[in-house]
């Protein structure tokens, strides 16, 4: 039979709490939180002992469902006549589900509207973190929550019922007014098509109410565009990433005009009040001074000098790395020390299936002078875990010390990725002289380095195959197409390999007239070809230029930064080919 009572429950007896006799039965009297004071019978625990039995201010429902199975919901009244109209909805609702006048699921799904949309929220992510192996990264779980806290504060969303598909598409077409990319709305909109799908599955809702709002067209306002940078271009960030820390310490003043706001302000080395002064901008000529100078004004404190350093290394490693292995932001900041196998015949980064985009394990292969700088790196960890000391002689405060113990510990991080390294880009970008935009409106950003990634490899000669297993795309379009700059590659010369198709004055082929004339005495082009092969002559016209690569992160700024550049050859590390062939990468048959 169908009830209401209030449920029971006891807890530990209150601090100071005084034993009083009422009615005959021992109990406690206390002053609550808010003053007010509150008596209660007091039983013995399961412990042993003393607890006070505490009466629920508010009625639970006890009922049988359409299987014959007892369950106890909470009204939430106080008030018992409220209650029992809860309980009678309850009955008549399970009287509908045995007379078919509605499912089960349509039942469940009842129970689920008056739960606010947060709570559904807080399950939706919480749930998807526990789907192995493929579970959502920490990373996604963040973005997940956001984009749908977003929605619900902006749609009106507080319960299921409220999410409708005009609500929706009312707050896109907002957001394309606003200057959101359709990119970024339809992000929003997967966002909560997916969560509404977990919904029905769930058994929250009977069906998907968003499910037929369209996408925009992303194609035709594509937003942000990046663009690679130039080898040249790369040089010289490298260089302003490796010495701007320090060099920032050693800016020289310019004073203000403010009467001639467009006169070259004059720049000097003293200072007057702070409103008359300026630091001039750093620039790629003056780097050199720029460190001197701040050498010599930071020479009382030679461990902030090294601690300047120390910065400026990890940061152009962290460009160097993002360059060569095409890493993204969010997967360089998961690797850590364990991650990096420099033993093998072949210096890998081991990515684990939680830690990338598309949830695979990745094997990342490393250029020789990569590995080189990031042995070098690792030593500098250990001797800071180690508590190596700096030229004073003064210990240095470790940053990377996780315990006791001599040895490195495998979780540390192998760099510490700032959270606006963007921004720190930029800064690099304008000291550097490197344009963020270019003429077709297309820009530098982190993640334009992997872009970069994907260009030198094309523009190295990499087989389309390989190029897209090193940049591990599902979609070879997507590494042609996107990931590689044509603007980049040397089109003029792969023209020049094309066949010599000359046009000819007569309807006898040449061989035929030379043949008439009896002065067919030379070998075909085909054969001289092939008789050339091996010979130094024919080794003379393929062969390969060799500059400079991006190493010596860390070396002097004197550094020709015009003549340095990445060798196309190069583009990938030796043995990568083979590598990617044993895992079933390369295509190759």
């Amino acid at each position: 039979m169908a009830t209401i009572y209030k449920a029971t429950f006891t807890k530990p007896l209150p601090a100071g709490a005084e034993i009083v006799t009422v009615k005959g039965q021992r109990c406690a009297r206390w002053r609550s939180g808010k003053g007010k004071q509150r008596t209660a019978p007091i039983t013995a625990g399961q412990d042993g002992q003393e607890r006070v039995t505490i009466t629920a201010a508010t009625f639970t429902a006890r009922y049988a469902d359409a299987d014959g199975r007892w369950q106890r919901v909470a009204t939430g009244c106080r008030d018992e006549v409220a209650a029992r109209a809860v309980l009678a909805e309850l009955v008549r609702r399970v009287e509908l589900v045995g007379a078919n006048v509605i499912t089960p699921e349509q039942d469940a799904v009842a129970d689920q509207q008056s739960v606010p949309f947060a709570d559904h929220v807080a399950a939706f992510v919480n749930r998807r973190t526990k789907r192995s192996p493929n579970g959502v990264t920490l990373v996604g779980q963040n973005n997940s929550r956001a984009r749908l806290t977003r929605l619900a504060n902006e749609c009106g969303f507080r319960v299921l019922s409220d999410m409708r598909s005009e609500s929706l598409d009312r707050w896109m077409r907002a957001r394309l007014a606003d200057g959101m990319t359709p990119a970024n709305i339809n992000e929003f909109r997967n966002e909560l098509v997916i969560f509404a799908n977990w919904c029905v599955r769930n058994k929250r809702l009977l069906v998907n109410p968003v499910n037929d709002v369209p996408k925009l067209d992303a194609t035709a306002n594509p937003g942000r565009k990046r663009r690679s940078m130039t080898e040249a271009e790369l040089v010289k960030l490298l260089r302003i990433a490796r010495w701007r820390p320090l060099a920032e310490f050693g800016r020289l003043t310019a004073n203000k005009n403010p009467a001639d706001a467009k006169a070259a302000p004059e720049v000097t080395e003293s200072k007057s009040k702070r409103r008359k002064w300026t630091y001039s901008p750093l620039t790629l000529a003056d780097l050199e001074a720029a460190v001197d100078r701040a050498r010599e004004r930071l020479k009382g404190n030679p461990s902030f000098v090294a601690k300047l350093d120390r910065r400026g290394r990890e940061r152009a490693l962290i460009f160097k790395t993002l360059v060569l292995t095409g890493l993204r932001k969010g997967e360089l900041a998961a690797v850590t020390v364990g991650h990096f196998e420099h033993n093998g015949p072949m210096p890998v980064i081991v990515m684990n299936s939680d830690q990338t985009k598309n949830r695979q394990r990745a094997e990342i292969p490393l250029r020789a002078d990569l590995a080189d700088d990031l042995r070098k790196w690792l030593a500098t960890l250990q001797s800071e875990h180690q508590g190596a000391n700096d030229v004073s002689g003064e210990r240095i405060a470790l940053t990377f010390q996780r315990d006791a113990g001599d040895a490195l510990p495998l979780d540390t991080p192998l760099f510490t990725v700032p959270k606006g390294l963007v921004r720190i880009l930029d800064r690099d970008l304008i000291a550097a002289g490197i344009p963020k935009r270019d003429e077709r409106g297309r820009s530098i950003d982190v993640h334009a380095l992997r872009h970069s990634f994907g260009t030198l490899l094309s523009k190295g000669g990499v087989a389309p195959r390989t190029a897209q297993a090193a940049m591990r795309h599902s979609d070879i379009a997507l590494t042609m197409m996107t990931y590689t700059d044509p603007k980049l590659l040397d089109v003029q010369g792969a023209l020049d390999s094309l066949p010599s198709l000359p046009l000819s004055d007569s309807p006898m082929p040449k061989r035929e007239a030379a043949r008439a004339t009896g002065t067919d005495h030379a070998r075909s082009s085909l054969g001289q070809g092939l008789g050339k092969i091996g010979t130094s002559e024919a080794i003379s016209s393929h062969s390969l230029t060799h500059s400079p690569t991006l190493t010596d992160v860390a070396g002097s700024t004197h550094r020709d930064t015009e003549n340095i550049t990445i060798p196309s050859e190069k583009a990938l590390p030796a043995g990568f080919a083979s590598k990617a062939s044993q895992v079933g990468m390369t295509g190759r048959r």
